[in-house]
């Protein structure tokens, strides 16, 4: 499989990919409750939870990642750019 089709698969599983504005936030940690998540830490230092999280990417405010839905619930995921480094899964995990 070439490089194109191994980006396209997970960009084809996201439900939508909104354009970030320019000051948006990145996601820089993950709150997990019961090991899911739960919410998301910003660059900002703000913690949202996952609902507000998907509302904000929507709206522009959180860059690098995308809308998918999973057994009738939205989450973030990341945008597949060939770097592990910036995956969601590979962030660190914040406790409130």
């Amino acid at each position: 499989m070439n490089e194109k089709n191994t980006h396209s698969l997970p960009m084809n599983a996201m439900k939508e990919i909104p354009q970030a504005k320019p000051d948006a936030k990145q996601i820089v940690g993950l709150v997990k409750s019961g090991g899911r998540v739960s919410g998301y830490k910003l660059s900002d230092g703000q913690v949202v939870d996952k609902m507000i999280g998907v509302q904000m990417a929507r709206m522009g405010d959180i860059s690098g990642v995308g809308i998918s839905i999973r057994n009738g619930n939205e989450y973030l995921k990341s945008i597949p750019d060939g770097s592990e480094n910036n995956n969601l899964g590979n962030l660190p995990s914040v406790t409130l």
